[in-house]
């Protein structure tokens, strides 16, 4: 019987970049002057030896033989046997990036580039050579020492004599026989025999159970260990005999390695055998979700078994409350009626609940987001020579995944900023009574049924006078007079815009920020900029939670009804008409506090008869969209909810203000207001006709 492990390869891939993320991060958090904790040296040998085991398995070659030599110097680090050095580190975070570059390959079915594998192999192997100079004295003297002994592991060949004997059900859970000896294969002279003394007549046969099993004769550098992890993935499904040819007569060397033993004994290496999901009950949840090899980044999400355990139980509570409907529907009678309504009452509650959880699926830790960001600085810091501390917080907070997935460069962009434009050179924070390094603080929390993801540092901050200057002589504005700080600071996000005095790879294009603030907008959120000359600045982004429901408030135009996203709206207050001005091209402002508000009337936008046209008894909704704040003439607020977004593009067509629709308690359709959309469309009237006379 032959399984297709092709099924098995998603999972594969999701939980070997997994693996990669707890490698990276904890290489980047390890002090190299400092002692290391041995738990963190395991967990990264861990990792990557659950990378070289899945490889294997699915026959990966490639992979195989590179995560080998990761995996065999941390075992020397491990051990004892070799320092772990920043030259090490280094290697071994290239390694990460050449084996994402791998699996996205491997994910896209297409060949693997192993040119950019072949300096970290040299490497590697100078290293394991002694010749790579990163080693302790006491390190490089012990690999002299067992380079002259003659029962060195590594320094001949040796033939290894293995009985595998596997379960009858070793098929039924993913494991092919056949892969196994591609691998031994693949580490020497590789001869095998199979006993067929156990397969019964013809008409006992079962397709799904296997009968044979094999004597080998294995001859290579590698040593029992090594031999040993190839079988790894059957561990508990076969008995496994491994025996030196040339040690035969020695009781020691001839005794059987009981492979359920072993894993008794040394629960470390346990911990390691992460196997590619690959058994009965899994293989179904992986067939239906497999996933086209252009997005294998969206094709699946790990949900903990506690939210479907509630998704379980509040469809249990729909099933009785609908079965208690349906019996009162029989033989319905007026004396039911409080029974009817305490049932209504139960379901709505149930469907809310059912609602919240099922939203829940979607929401992932923010760690995801934030965990690129720690390799990230330390690589920039080394480029530019600047030291920079990286303090995270709020990594717990859950976000929709799909808004996670969006927001990712947007936060890449601004960190990079905030190292490359805030945090100062060593030289300047000392001259500037600085500690010499740097702080970035990432922090996210939710905040009025919203998250908000604040960047922070400690830097130079932004000075307004070189943002107004550079912002005129680049011909962004024409003129920065009357401008408050606050809107200078804005400027930073307009196309082309950038105070960089020269090209580079991290920034000073102009197209990192106008990014920023586009995609951000495209997810319905908005970003504020505080900062204080020499103390440094706050870059705060403020999202929606899902992108499939959001908060509205209800508003009433003439006999339509829209809705207005609750994260746009600054405050809303009764007209006074004394303090609304008409200003040029007959646009009417209102005055608010330190500000002038230009005033959109609804009804003249979108062309609805209202009972009156006039200003009394109406209602002001201040909206902020684009960096800009308009009021919104309406003729009546109504309640606040929750609303399912609906695009209208994909059902309909796109239309100018409107970023979508949904449907009301009544079952008509309410317009979502898109308000950045609705402010541009209504600029470009201004100068040719009156249409904001309310």
């Amino acid at each position: 019987m032959s399984i297709d492990l092709e099924q098995f390869h998603q999972v594969f891939f999701e939980e070997s970049l997994e693996n990669l993320d707890v490698v990276e991060q904890a290489l980047v958090e390890i002090n190299i002057d400092a002692e290391v904790d041995s738990e963190v040296i395991n967990s990264i040998f861990r990792a990557a030896h659950s990378i070289k085991g899945g490889s294997g398995t699915f026959g990966f070659t490639e992979v195989t033989e590179f995560t080998h030599l990761m995996e065999t110097l941390l075992d020397e680090v491990r051990d004892g046997d070799r320092e772990l050095t920043s030259e090490l580190v280094d290697a071994l975070l290239k390694s990460c990036d050449c084996l994402r570059v791998w699996f996205d390959s491997l994910q896209a079915k297409q060949p693997l580039d192993t040119e950019i594998s072949k300096p970290l192999v040299a490497i590697y192997e100078a290293m394991l050579n002694g010749d790579g100079g990163d080693s302790a004295d006491k390190t490089e003297d012990k690999a002299v020492v067992a380079e002259d002994e003659a029962t060195s592991e590594t320094s001949k060949n040796r033939t290894w004599l293995i009985e595998f004997i596997p379960e009858s059900n070793v098929l039924m859970t993913g494991n092919e026989p056949i892969r196994l000896f591609r691998q031994l294969e693949q580490m020497g002279e590789f001869k095998a025999t199979a006993n067929i003394a156990s397969i019964p007549d013809i008409n006992l046969l079962t397709a799904d159970e296997c009968y044979l099993s094999w004597s080998i004769e294995l001859t290579t550098e590698s040593d029992k260990d090594d031999i040993a992890e190839v079988f790894e993935w059957v561990i508990d499904e076969c008995k496994l005999t491994i025996t030196e040819k040339s040690s035969e007569a020695s009781a020691t060397e001839a005794k059987a390695v009981d492979t359920r033993a072993e894993v008794e004994e040394k629960p470390a290496e346990a911990e390691t055998k992460n196997k590619p999901e690959a058994t009965p009950q899994v293989k179904p949840a992986v067939a239906e979700k497999k996933a086209p090899a252009a997005a294998p980044a969206t094709s699946s999400i790990r949900v903990g078994i506690d939210k479907v355990d509630n998704l379980i139980n509040l469809v249990g509570e729909l099933v009785i409350t609908q079965s208690m409907l349906s019996e009162l529907g029989n033989n319905f009678d007026m004396d039911k009626i409080e029974r009817l309504s305490s049932g209504l009452d139960q379901l709505l509650q149930n469907t809310k609940e059912l609602q919240e959880n099922v939203m829940r699926i979607r929401m992932l830790p923010i760690s995801f987001a934030f965990n690129r960001f720690p390799r990230m600085i330390r690589d920039l810091s080394v480029k530019i020579g600047k030291k920079v501390d990286l303090q995270i917080n709020g990594e717990t907070t859950e976000l929709d995944k799909t808004v996670m997935e969006k927001i990712s460069d947007p936060l890449v962009h601004l960190v990079r900023n905030a190292i490359d434009h805030g945090i100062e050179s060593a030289e300047d924070r000392i001259a500037a009574g600085k500690p010499e390094e740097g702080t970035i603080k990432l922090d996210a929390f939710h905040k009025g049924g919203n998250i908000v993801i604040e960047i922070v540092d400690d830097g130079k901050g932004i000075d307004a006078a070189v943002i107004a200057s550079k912002a005129v002589e680049k011909g962004v504005v024409s003129d920065t007079t009357g401008m408050t700080d606050q809107q200078i600071f804005e400027l930073i996000f307009e196309p082309g815009f950038s105070t960089a005095e020269s090209v580079s790879d991290i920034s000073g294009r102009g197209v990192g920020m106008d990014v920023v603030r586009r995609n951000i907008k495209a997810l319905g959120g908005r970003i504020e900029i505080e900062s204080e000359k020499g103390k440094g600045s706050v870059f705060r982004v403020h999202l929606p939670l899902t992108l499939a429901i959001l908060d509205g408030q209800l508003i009433r135009v003439g006999k339509e009804v829209y809705i207005i996203p609750l994260i746009a709206i600054v405050e809303s207050l009764q007209i006074k008409p004394e303090l609304v001005k008409n200003v040029s091209g007959n646009m009417k402002v209102y005055r608010l506090r330190e500000d002038n508000v230009p005033i959109i009337a609804m009804n003249k936008e979108f062309g609805i008869e209202t009972d009156d046209a006039g200003l009394d008894d109406r209602l002001l909704v201040v909206v902020e969209g684009d960096g800009c704040k308009v009021g919104l003439l309406v003729d009546d607020l109504l309640a606040q909810q929750q609303v399912v977004i609906k695009s209208l593009e994909a059902n309909y067509k796109r239309i100018n203000g409107i970023s979508g629709a949904t449907i009301l308690g009544d079952g008509s359709v309410a317009m979502i207001i898109d308000i950045p959309g609705l402010i541009n469309m209504s600029a470009r009237r201004l100068p040719t006709d009156g249409q904001h006379a309310a």
